[in-house]
């Protein structure tokens, strides 16, 4: 199995700790988002990780991954980056993709690799209370997910309009299996390149809206639920208060930071 970790943004609302360094290398509890990944990764037995860097890419040292990159990081989006990494994903294994702002559990990623569908989503169902920490109004930034009876993902990714269209967070941690990872990119580059989508041109469309378009061209994208067991550094604001409750012990509430 091989690991892709999507690093290329600027993070520009963490600066001014991004002012300096990609996102990824942001710490979190003393040790950088990346190498908290990284060290996930190696443990559940992936030592194929590849980084798609972009904005301060030279800060990045190997350390036994590939290093990648998206020359057009400042005017793209994740998924316009994974296809950078196109040279690792040739379908003679199954493929881990992962935000560079995300950390999470040894148990979330086990149970996505445990999923056998075409593609493997985790999905927060414990999300509302992590949100409610965060946020004074969690639905403005919660996105819908809806699944049929069977547990996949019919729809993902838009501005939902009550809590009954949530039915899991996405984590930015998904799974493609072995037969279907190259057939990504053939997806990828047959899409109406003028059409835009849930409101982004072609270049800078969102990768719930990727993984929605291979939902509507009949995919089966399986949700894989977890309650809690990650964390997005998405602002300073985040950040500071990961370490607050890192500090006092409450974070383990939300994930246990190895």
């Amino acid at each position: 199995m091989k690991a892709v970790i999507l690093a290329a943004g600027q993070g520009t609302r963490l600066r001014p700790l991004t002012d300096d360094r990609p996102k990824c290398l942001v710490e979190l509890a003393g040790v950088s988002l990346l190498q908290r990944q990284c060290t996930i990764l190696r443990e559940a037995g992936i030592a194929d990780i590849t980084i798609v860097a972009g904005y301060r890419a030279e800060k990045f040292s190997p350390d036994g991954c590939r290093i990648l990159h998206n020359p057009d990081y400042a005017s793209t989006n994740m998924v316009a980056t994974l296809f950078c990494a196109q040279e690792v994903l040739t379908g003679e294994t199954d493929v881990i993709v992962s935000y560079g702002d995300i950390v999470y559990e040894t148990r979330v990623l086990e149970s996505v690799m445990a999923c056998s569908a075409p593609v493997c989503l985790p999905i927060d169902i414990a999300w509302r209370s992590y949100w409610e920490c965060r946020l004074a109004d969690p639905l403005q930034d919660a996105e819908t997910l809806k699944l049929d009876s069977q547990g996949c993902v019919r729809e993902l990714g838009k501005k939902p309009r009550s809590y009954d269209e949530i039915q899991g967070q996405y984590m930015g941690l998904f799974k493609v299996r072995t037969d279907c990872v190259a057939k990504l990119f053939q997806i990828y580059t047959a899409m109406d390149r003028t059409a835009r989508y849930d409101g982004k041109d072609f270049a800078n469309m969102y990768m719930t809206s990727f993984l929605q378009h291979l939902i509507d061209i009949g995919w089966t994208v399986q949700s894989v639920s977890v309650k809690n067991g990650w964390l997005e550094v998405d602002t300073i604001e985040d950040l500071h208060l990961y370490e607050r409750m890192h500090a006092d012990g409450s974070l383990n509430r939300f994930c246990k930071l190895s």
